[in-house]
């Protein structure tokens, strides 16, 4: 399964609800997330352009969209940011093979 990093961004109204009444937000992601046949790794709240981060194991592209089409669709969030995320292993695979390729740099 390929690994996702989700950040997303909650209206001011959501955070208004979560201060009125706090909770745990991996106990409602955690069941879409298998739903969709992946694993939620972690989640944390931070500072910044972002409220919450979200590290999971999706089985494909198409799935890890649906989760945001899921969480997108509630109209709770400002933002949602889906970046997929490769291992170490994965990036050695993929600088051996861009070796290989012959690019030619412009102006080169």
């Amino acid at each position: 399964m390929a690994y996702y990093m989700v950040q997303a961004a909650y209206t001011a109204e959501a955070i208004a609800a979560m201060v009125k009444k706090p909770e745990d937000r991996a106990a409602a992601i955690v069941p879409v997330v298998e739903k969709l046949g992946g694993k939620l790794e972690g989640l944390w709240f931070c500072f910044g352009e972002y409220d919450i981060v979200g590290i999971s194991q999706m089985p494909d592209n198409v799935s890890a969209a649906a989760f945001a089409f899921a969480v997108s669709q509630s109209g709770k969030l400002r933002s949602v940011k889906t970046t997929p995320l490769m291992t170490s292993g994965e990036a050695m695979k993929a600088m051996k093979k861009a070796g290989g390729v012959g690019y030619r740099a412009p102006g080169a």
